[in-house]
């Protein structure tokens, strides 16, 4: 059980969770090549940090103090095992790294490189789809396996037991910690993508908590999507990726307003967009279309969308209809229900709400979006646009009580409330 930070200096201890728990467990998983063991460790100092931070202040770099607190802690486990001969030769440079307390990198992608391995271990086909992703996100992203569940709309009972199993399947099968090559590699290439695909949009618009943005999960993600491209600049798919979230970033200053609270696409100030994460999006899905063969996969499709809005220098100018077409494509490609209902979100800003309430009303049905509280939010806002002002409340009402998000709960409370009745 991951532990849960308090106030004071374990707010600290908080804030190194969601931003270095994941860099711990990588690096602790390279040294005992089993990341169940390794979440342990990095739990452990985690606890460590909880007992000591309040009575000798907080480390002058927190996330290097719970690395070298992990670290230690891995070596003597090590070194109380039968093969701690064997396991120090492989670690190799390492030994000399977990004497002291590491000095943070100078460059960032060395800590990336643990981070891809540490994807790619969790990706292996041994498990499950829905394994790998989960496991993951709980240790590259840090998420608790409630947060974990809403991301995928299934119970937290199912998300914990994956995970669990995923640990003992890697430790049982002995697998390696590392990035593999050739067809290993391209044969968790899907896996890998739709994980940092995850981590990116968990920090985009975070499924819990207070702050409707976790900026460190974005930059962890769009740094994997960079380094990934320089290991496979063959794969379309994978500059698909990067120029997707490179899109997606440049947005992020003008997602919420002063007081931290979301502001939606339409309201946004484009002013405040990060042109020049446009313009490696551009380049990055340039060259996914260059060393593209055969049919456009999913994220290229979805970096496609994002360079609409990306060239929409206002949001009147937005392409809406070539939007509505590129999710007709995307959706034929996924067969996903969350794709269909942001194709109808176009489809009601290119042909008008009435053209896309029926597709919204299909979505009703499906299982899967039961309780996806952006169900009930569309189609609050069509019916909203279409003068059906107490249907529209009613259906921002079960959004808000469907919401995790802090902010997005309230900000739907407010559209409810301005609906009257």
């Amino acid at each position: 059980m991951t532990p849960q930070p308090t106030a004071g200096p374990g707010g600290a201890v908080e804030t190194v969770f969601r931003m270095e728990f994941p860099r711990v467990v990588a690096a602790v998983a390279r040294i005992v090549r089993d990341v169940g063991i390794a979440e342990e460790l990095a739990q452990d100092a985690l606890v460590a940090a909880l007992e000591q931070w309040p009575r000798d202040g907080v480390p002058d770099n927190p996330g290097a103090w719970l690395t070298a607190t992990a670290r230690h802690r891995a070596v003597d486990l090590v070194r109380r095992r039968e093969t701690y001969a064997r396991k120090l030769a492989e670690i190799g440079r390492d030994a000399d790294l977990v004497t002291a307390p590491p000095e943070p990198p100078a460059d960032p992608d060395d800590i990336d490189d643990d981070l891809l391995r540490l994807v790619f271990t969790a990706c292996h086909p041994a498990l499950s789809a829905e394994a790998r992703t989960a496991l993951t996100l709980r240790l590259l992203g840090g998420l608790t396996t409630a947060e974990i569940a809403r991301a995928f709309l299934v119970p937290e009972a199912t998300v914990a037991q994956r995970i669990v199993r995923a640990k003992r399947t890697l430790a049982r099968k002995n697998v390696a910690f590392e990035v593999p090559y050739g067809p290993d590699r391209e044969a968790r290439l899907g896996s890998v993508l739709d994980v940092i695909y995850l981590i990116f949009n968990e920090g985009y618009a975070a499924t819990a908590g207070d702050d409707w943005l976790r900026p460190a999960l974005c930059e962890d993600a769009l740094r994997l999507a960079r380094v990934l491209s320089g290991l496979m600049p063959k794969e379309p798919e994978v500059h698909g990726l990067t120029a997707l979230l490179e899109f997606q970033a440049s947005r992020t200053a003008a997602r919420t307003g002063p007081d931290g609270e979301p502001v939606l696409l339409a309201d946004q100030n484009r002013a405040r967009w990060n042109r020049m994460l446009i313009a490696r999006g551009v380049a990055a899905l340039a060259r996914a279309d260059a060393v593209a063969s055969g049919p456009t996969g999913p994220y290229v499709l979805q970096a496609a969308i994002a360079a609409c809005h990306a060239h929409a220098y206002r949001y009147e100018e937005t392409d809406w209809h070539r939007i509505a077409a590129l999710y007709a494509l995307l959706a034929a490609r996924t067969l996903s229900p969350v794709v269909e209902l942001n194709r109808a979100v176009a489809v009601s800003m290119a042909e008008g709400p009435e053209a896309a309430l029926p597709l919204v009303d299909a979505l009703t049905e499906v299982s899967a979006l039961r309780d996806y509280h952006l169900l009930p939010s569309v189609r609050g806002d069509l019916l909203s646009r279409l003068g059906r002002a107490a249907e529209a409340r009613q259906e921002f009402t079960r959004a808000a009580e469907l919401a995790g998000n802090a902010r997005e709960r309230e900000m739907l409370r407010r559209r409810a409330e301005g609906m009257g009745g």
